[in-house]
């Protein structure tokens, strides 16, 4: 039987651009596979799963279901393991999970010639800030500080600094803000802070990575000057190329055959 089925899950999931992503790397490979999407909340996510025949190859994951494929995979790469996130899950008689979002903002960042910070700061608390904390530490973090709405709800990422090797600082977003060399946002699309707190955090903020990237630019991308902005829309791509690695070879650091004219491909498919 062939494994030739995917698809991403999440909810809400009609937005998603995934399919078109993963159609323009798939012709280009030459694969016969088939790649939708379904919505699934998390409550039905465990039912649906067990539902899966032998045609199916993997699924791609979006919220709020990386915490639940975190839970059904029987093994998990590194990034899953530190985040708690699962957003790839390569399906088989022992479900393999792996996290591509941090390795995403990672291939992101060095397109736009960020390959070196001492200081990150990270806004939200949920899943995409622990993936930005460990891209962060990767590309040399040492100190990060983050702004949450709630700052107990940042409490994990404390945790997870400790495991990185990362002093995390967590604070309000209207405390005074210390000069750092990039800012990673993880907040909802269509978040506006208020003008005097979104000013104060562009005027100490370095580059602002931005994973939202519908609307472009967000409200917070607005208040950056100049050319200081990116869009989420890399991350996107990237943690794509790494999940059809992981869906072809099993292995997200394997390169595709061919991976530049598969990400143009991607790429022009946005």
């Amino acid at each position: 039987m062939t494994r030739s089925r995917l698809a991403v899950w999440g909810d809400p999931i009609a937005h998603s651009k995934s399919p078109a992503l993963h159609a323009a790397a798939y012709r280009v490979l030459d694969l016969d596979w088939e790649y939708g999407r379904r919505q699934v909340s998390a409550a039905d996510f465990a039912p649906a799963l067990v539902q899966l025949d032998g045609t199916w190859r993997g699924l791609s994951l979006t919220m709020p279901l990386k915490e639940e494929a975190f839970r059904a995979a029987a093994t998990r790469d590194r990034h899953a393991e530190l985040t708690g996130a699962v957003n790839t899950l390569l399906l088989g008689e022992c479900p393999a999970g792996f996290n591509t979002d941090v390795g995403g903002i990672v291939d992101a960042l060095a397109e736009a010639h960020v390959t070196e910070v001492e200081q990150v700061r990270i806004l939200g608390a949920g899943a995409t800030a622990a993936s930005a904390l460990v891209a962060a530490s990767e590309i040399g973090a040492a100190r990060a500080d983050v702004r949450a709405r709630r700052p107990e709800s940042a409490v994990p990422l404390v945790a997870l600094g400790e495991q990185l090797g990362v002093v995390v600082e967590v604070d309000s977003f209207d405390a005074s803000a210390p000069a750092v060399g990039l800012t990673v946002a993880t907040l909802p699309s269509g978040t506006a802070l208020p003008a005097d707190i979104a000013t104060a955090l562009a005027a100490q903020g370095g580059v602002l990575f931005d994973a939202a990237y519908a609307p472009w630019p967000s409200a917070l991308a607005a208040t950056w000057e100049g050319d200081r902005a990116i869009s989420g829309l890399g991350m996107l791509l990237h943690q794509a190329v790494r999940q059809i690695r992981i869906f072809r070879h099993g292995d997200p650091a394997i390169e595709l055959p061919g991976e530049d004219a598969v990400i143009a491909a991607m790429r022009a498919s946005l």
